[in-house]
């Protein structure tokens, strides 16, 4: 097999997805193989640059030992339960296992209509493959657990969505799983204990192994899932990134990063910041993010509550218990990244976390710019490029005294550097890739991919890549694939 699949999922009971074959495209054109990832994965590369790899990245083919299903799961989008969800413009072809022994899934986004697409086409525009092919890999070599892009296709068709007739694509994800909170809810909203049980039982031998060590499995499930999230979520937000759409459908409960739909990385600092078009209330601004992931974790532990207690109250008070260690457990991960970013160590350094996002806050200082200029301060570099920065000066002065009278080990340099990236996709580059894209050019999506695959490093030809946007160029706002 070009592809060695070993499935797993498709051996669970037929009410946890839909059998349903990709649906083929048109005129299908390769943008681009993920070449070292497919060698991880164990995966003939060069096949999958062939013709017979191309129809199978487009949706044309069924490669052999695929069983391609949608999955269904339900969720909680911006606080409103739907009770069937499910993979509209997905396909999950298989498993494979990596040469370090890891399982991943292998799925196509933007692959046609499923049982679960209701009033959608299934189909993905060309731009959100674009997306999140750059943003999700850029993510992985920031060193935020993610999904990755293995392969993107143009379809030759085109779709209709808000910005008006475009062209299509497909993406292939890859990812430790793809069992979301949403899962769960699915049986809960049916009242189908056992399927809960049976998925319970899957994700713990899947992704969290320990607990089957545990008294209380499934309370160690749920745990795990705490622990996961909270230094997953601190990670998103120690690099100023929005995810932007935190539905429950949307949290993996692997504790990847999944759907970079409406995301993005903010520039001038505000904790209330957005850039999602659908989220008008704000819901999951930048500093809401751990709330939400403490909301989106208790609807977990909810439909977890028939395994944890068979007494209702018991198994009630179990999880509140449980709950009730998130925000103390968020808030050490929170700390000790911020410490990182600042370099400093110990309590002393929270109220100086505070002050430091009050002042850029209140100067709209560029979230990135900001702390790589200072990590270039620490290491003996000039100030008059980070105190360019701050339109009030005396604000400036004040708070660079009290930062620069703490002591710094060179451990805590080193952490900085490790904790502040010379580069991230910021918002206008990305989209600069998309409308070129569009308009038929790769250079700059591969340009990108380069630039953002050492995104600590300091290469002068990407020197370009850390400046801010031209008014003209300031995105305000990012659109769902769907």
């Amino acid at each position: 097999m070009k592809i060695p699949f070993d499935n797993t999922y498709s051996q669970l009971p037929e009410q946890f997805y839909q059998r349903q074959d990709p649906v083929p495209v048109e005129n299908p054109e390769l943008i681009r193989v993920n070449r070292s990832l497919a060698e991880e994965l164990g995966i003939d590369a060069d096949w999958l640059e062939s013709s017979e790899g191309l129809a199978v990245l487009a949706g044309n083919a069924v490669a052999e030992g695929s069983e391609p299903l949608a999955q269904a799961y339900a969720g909680h989008q911006f606080g409103h339960f739907v009770p069937q969800l499910g993979d509209g413009r997905a396909i999950l072809l298989g498993e494979v296992v990596s040469r370090s022994g890891r399982r991943f899934d292998l799925q196509l986004k933007g692959s046609g209509r499923t049982a679960f697409s209701r009033a959608g086409d299934g189909r993905s525009a060309l731009g959100p493959v674009i997306r999140e092919y750059i943003v999700s890999e850029a993510m992985a070599a920031l060193g935020v657990p993610t999904t990755r892009a293995l392969a993107a296709v143009a379809t030759g068709e085109r779709v209709f969505r808000q910005e008006g007739d475009v062209a299509g694509g497909v993406f292939t994800r890859v990812a430790s799983s793809h069992v979301r909170v949403g899962t769960f809810q699915y049986f809960q909203a049916r009242g189908e204990v056992e399927s809960i049980r049976r998925l319970a039982d899957y994700v713990i031998e899947r992704h969290y192994p320990e607990a089957l060590q545990a008294k209380e499995r499934y309370l160690a499930l749920l745990k795990g899932a705490f622990g996961r999230q909270a230094d997953l979520v601190t990670h998103w937000m120690s690099l100023g990134f929005i995810h932007g759409v935190m539905n429950t459908d949307n949290m993996a409960v692997s504790g990847e990063t999944i759907d970079f739909g409406p995301c993005a990385f903010m520039e001038a600092f505000h904790p209330e910041c957005v850039f999602s078009s659908i989220d008008r209330n704000a819901r999951y601004a930048w500093g809401n993010q751990g709330n939400i992931a403490l909301w989106n974790l208790s609807r977990l532990a909810e439909a977890l509550l028939p395994l944890i207690a068979d007494e209702p109250a018991e198994a009630g008070e179990k999880a509140e218990a449980a709950l009730a260690e998130f925000p103390d457990l968020f808030r050490g991960h929170y700390l000790r990244r911020l410490r990182a970013k600042l370099g400093l160590v110990g309590d002393v350094s929270d109220d100086m976390i505070q002050q430091t996002l009050q002042l850029l806050a209140a100067q709209e200082v560029d979230f990135t710019l900001f702390f790589r200029r200072l990590t270039q301060v620490a290491k003996g570099g000039d100030r008059d490029p980070l105190a360019s920065l701050f339109s009030d000066a005396a604000a400036f002065e004040d708070w660079f005294a009290k930062w620069s009278a703490v002591e710094r080990s060179e451990s805590e340099l080193v952490a900085m550097q490790s904790a502040n990236p010379v580069l991230i996709p910021r918002n206008h580059r990305v989209e600069q890739a998309i409308q070129a894209a569009y308009a038929g050019d790769y250079s700059v999506f591969e340009r990108l991919l380069a630039a953002y695959a050492q995104p600590y490093a300091e290469v002068a030809a990407y020197a370009d890549l850390e400046t801010l946007p031209k008014p003209e160029e300031v995105v305000h706002q990012t659109f769902c694939g769907t």
